[in-house]
């Protein structure tokens, strides 16, 4: 899976153009998904030059390198400096609808594949679809 994640108010405390203090278990998580998952983790912020370079080395340092950078593949040289696209198949982001989960929820979230409900804090289960009749007789 492709997986976009910001940076500022997602791995760290919202402090632009300061780095944040690191969320708990953001760096952790992000790593272990990378070495259980197979995900390809690609950093997507507003950050640039320098402020980016800073975002890059710090989770570098902590030894969270990113697929990419601020584009779909590590040799993508944007032709222009307007906003584009990005190939991704999940984003995690602060700004999403209901605020950012805790960090071990996102983990289960992506590793069991089922949503999470913020106002009650829980995942719910998810219920299979009934099986048609020809799915029942041809047994799949």
């Amino acid at each position: 899976m492709i997986i976009a994640v910001d940076f500022d108010g997602t791995i760290v405390t919202h402090e632009y153009p300061r780095i944040g203090k690191e969320r708990p278990f953001a760096i952790a998580t992000l790593k272990k998904l990378q070495e259980e998952g197979h995900h390809q983790l690609i950093l997507w912020t507003v950050r640039e030059g320098q402020l980016l370079q800073e975002a890059v080395d710090f989770c570098k340092e902590r030894g969270l390198e990113f697929y990419a950078v601020n584009s779909n593949y590590p040799e993508e040289v944007p032709e222009h400096f307007a906003p584009r696209k990005l190939t991704a198949d999940l984003w995690i982001d602060d700004r999403n609808l209901g605020g950012i989960p805790d960090w071990g929820i996102i983990y289960q979230m992506i590793m069991s594949g089922r949503p999470w409900i913020p106002y009650q804090g829980v995942m719910p289960e998810v219920k299979q679809p009934k099986k048609s009749f020809l799915q029942r007789l041809l047994g799949k």
